[in-house]
């Protein structure tokens, strides 16, 4: 190549590195502008949970009139469902796993973007506190099994025995079968995750949960991965998940859903992206139920789940509501 034919070539490539420079940052300004979401905090403060749990959503949205922290609102309202007994899939009175034992997960993230989770924990209901105390007391993200529980004690936790007499007499009659098979909306019905924005706009989260029914000894699910059954990201959003915890991990479904909203998409828009996701990479997502919340930074919220009869909770303005989901599979 001639001296003429290099410096020709040569200005033809940096203008198109140049013109290719000046798209990029054309549609990288264009998203950021997407993205952003216009907060108004007179729509604040705001609690979205997972299902119909009523009176947890009302005690989370009730402590964040009162001026109390997003997270500590979660954790809160969360704790009404640990401690309720009728509740078989959260806390005390959990569904054990194959061997006649109540195990609990949870993970808390609040909006400076500290997280703390429990896994395998026995004899503690509270967990969603515990994981807070983990992120808070301890140099470490995540305990599991006997570790968590030792170190629970250490904090002023109190043992309790979490097996019912009517978890336990369901468990026997379990073992005359043995089929495990989780029933949708059912037995998938086991974790509550919340999402909450508070007076000053922060946001935050809690998710926790008993796990599937008659699991495995030492199964965990998403909930306390964070990312998996719960992400915030305090300038843009949050998400939480429930469901079948082993199909939500393989995607990362929240962290993928508050990416998605910091792209641009709608909370709505980003959780029925999150669920395709999951329809188009299993074969058999016609036999398991995933639902996923969002909320993001402006008090938008979404929903969405592979099955109809997911619900999820809304408090704001004093008002609790239940909200019927969008499904995938439309009967």
């Amino acid at each position: 190549m001639d001296r003429r034919k290099f410096i020709k070539n040569a200005s033809l490539t940096g203008i198109g590195i140049a013109a290719g420079s000046t798209i990029l940052s054309c549609a990288k300004t264009e998203k950021n502008k997407a993205s952003k979401a216009v907060v108004n905090n007179n729509n604040f403060p705001i609690a979205i949970c997972t299902w119909g749990f009523v009176n947890a959503n009302a005690k989370a949205g009730q402590d964040l009139d009162a001026g109390i922290n997003a997270l500590d609102a979660a954790i809160a309202g969360v704790a009404l469902e640990e401690n309720d007994l009728l509740n078989t899939t959260v806390g005390n009175g959990g569904a054990p796993d194959r061997e006649g034992n109540v195990t609990l997960d949870a993970s808390v993230m609040d909006s400076n973007g500290n997280s703390g989770a429990v896994a395998n924990v026995k004899n503690i209901a509270n967990v969603a506190l515990l994981a807070k105390k983990v992120m808070t007391e301890t140099p470490h993200v995540m305990l599991a099994g006997k570790g968590a529980e030792a170190f629970a004690y250490t904090q002023g936790f109190k043992k309790e025995n979490l097996l019912t007499e009517a978890s336990k007499k369901a468990w026997e009659e379990w073992k005359q079968s043995s089929e495990y098979k989780p029933i949708i909306n059912i037995e998938n019905h086991d974790t509550i995750g919340m999402l909450c924005i508070d007076k000053a706009g922060d946001i935050a989260g809690a998710c926790t949960t008993s796990g599937i029914a008659y699991k495995m000894k030492g199964r965990v699910g998403d909930s306390p991965i964070i990312g998996s059954g719960l992400f915030v990201d305090n300038q843009i959003g949050a998400a939480a998940a429930t469901g079948l915890g082993e199909e939500i991990m393989k995607t990362v479904g929240s962290f993928l859903i508050v990416e998605l909203m910091r792209n641009g998409m709608h909370p709505q828009q980003a959780c029925e992206e999150a669920i395709n996701r999951i329809v188009t990479k299993s074969n058999t997502y016609k036999n398991f139920q995933v639902a996923y919340i969002a909320i993001n930074k402006a008090g938008q919220t979404g929903s969405y789940c592979i099955h109809e009869g997911f619900t999820y909770m809304k408090y704001q303005n004093g008002k609790n509501k239940n909200i019927t989901s969008e499904a995938f599979i439309k009967t």
